[in-house]
């Protein structure tokens, strides 16, 4: 059994309210305890709680192997240039932030006082990287058929909402640059952290006329997509970023 914050009844309720029956209370709350909580204890002392990032870890290849099952079963025709754009995106940040969120996740996650001011409930790598280690909790509980189960309900409206496979967003972001002569978006790392084996990135892309927008990852690549997609919801009038306008 994991050390944990949690009591027996707040994980029943987090249980029923995700839909997901665990033999073993103590995976769910793993999975739901952001790192922020344990940032400042010891790591040698023996109450302190897990949090949620090995599981992070197994959740996404979890994810990533049932998204590609379902894929080619449901795009018989489809070459694999086609369904990797589809793939990218249905195991994007976005996607899985998304998820998080129609299901109610945040709700159900301890954050540390500090994240919690930071609006950490609202932030999407936390919901996504909590998602992810949601279904690397319900693989361990229940295997790869529960497991399986739970992606293939939450994820069956973003699957069949895909149309036509989604262009990648930093090739959408540049595609939308050139076609207005305004040259290529340019990308800048501003921070590096975390430990060794669990980095985090944020990068900004710039454009010219608009603010910087930013994204957060545990890889440059992943940040990098993410400052694109928010770059390209404020160039189509649906982000928080705005327009430079002359003096």
């Amino acid at each position: 059994m994991s050390r944990t914050n949690f009591n027996i009844q707040a994980l029943i309720s987090a249980s029923k309210s995700l839909g997901i029956k665990f033999k073993r209370l103590d995976m769910l709350a793993d999975a739901l305890t952001h790192p922020s909580v344990v940032q400042n204890l010891d790591p040698r002392n023996i109450s302190r709680p897990s949090t949620y990032q090995r599981l992070e870890f197994l959740g996404d290849r979890v994810l990533g192997l049932v998204i590609a099952e379902r894929l080619i079963d449901t795009f018989p025709n489809e070459a694999e240039g086609e369904l990797a754009r589809r793939y990218a995106a249905l195991v994007s940040t976005a996607a899985l932030a998304d998820v998080a969120r129609r299901i109610g996740l945040a709700s159900h996650v301890k954050f540390s006082a500090g994240e919690e001011a930071q609006h950490g409930a609202d932030n999407d790598a936390n919901l996504a990287d909590t998602c992810e280690a949601v279904i690397g909790a319900v693989y361990l509980d229940g295997g790869l058929k529960e497991a399986g189960a739970f992606i293939k309900r939450e994820w069956a409206e973003l699957i069949i909402g895909q149309v036509e496979p989604p262009k990648d967003p930093k090739t959408a972001l540049q595609e939308w640059t050139q076609a207005r002569g305004m040259g290529l978006p340019i990308y800048k790392v501003v921070s590096e952290g975390g430990p060794a084996h669990f980095p985090t990135f944020e990068i900004e892309v710039h454009v010219a006329g608009y603010v910087p927008a930013s994204g957060k990852g545990k890889s440059k690549r992943l940040a990098e997509r993410i400052a694109a997609e928010q770059m390209l919801l404020c160039v189509g009038g649906k982000g928080p970023v705005t327009q430079i306008k002359d003096a």
